[in-house]
């Protein structure tokens, strides 16, 4: 099966300054039999990154928002399968739309509330967090 994962960051979100602090999201792409190993092999992608670069320094928490499973991809036709619609400063709610097609989009409306993304009423899943190196 073919995984997709769709995470929120925050980096140095403590930090009292807000031009101090980070905040984004990542994909990631994984070949596995299940979802337990897809996101297994996430972690440990992650935790590579953490070791080994700068992405996701300081102290950082890392949230799921969507996994995505294909069996298979499409040929002949390309897949949108992720678009956002921002509006305003970063801290305003957004459109965030999985998988859109011309007859339903799929769409949801995301916001970051007390440091954890939001979809619709739903708090986000913490993933992974990381302290100060």
């Amino acid at each position: 099966m073919i995984f997709i994962g769709h995470f929120f960051h925050l980096t140095t979100w403590q930090e009292k300054a807000g031009e101090d602090r980070r905040h984004g999201e990542f994909h990631m792409l994984a070949g596995a039999a299940n979802q337990q190993a897809a996101l297994a092999l996430f972690r440990k992608r992650i935790e590579r990154f953490r070791k080994n670069g700068s992405l996701f320094e300081g102290h950082c928490r890392i949230y799921l928002t969507k996994l995505l499973e294909f069996d298979r991809i499409p040929e002949g036709e390309a897949l949108l399968f992720h678009f956002t619609s921002q509006a305003g400063e970063p801290f305003m709610p957004f459109i965030d739309c999985t998988v859109p097609t011309e007859e339903s989009d799929h769409c949801t409306i995301m916001e970051w509330k007390d440091n954890v993304p939001e979809t619709e009423g739903w708090k986000g899943e913490l993933f992974l967090e990381f302290s100060e190196k």
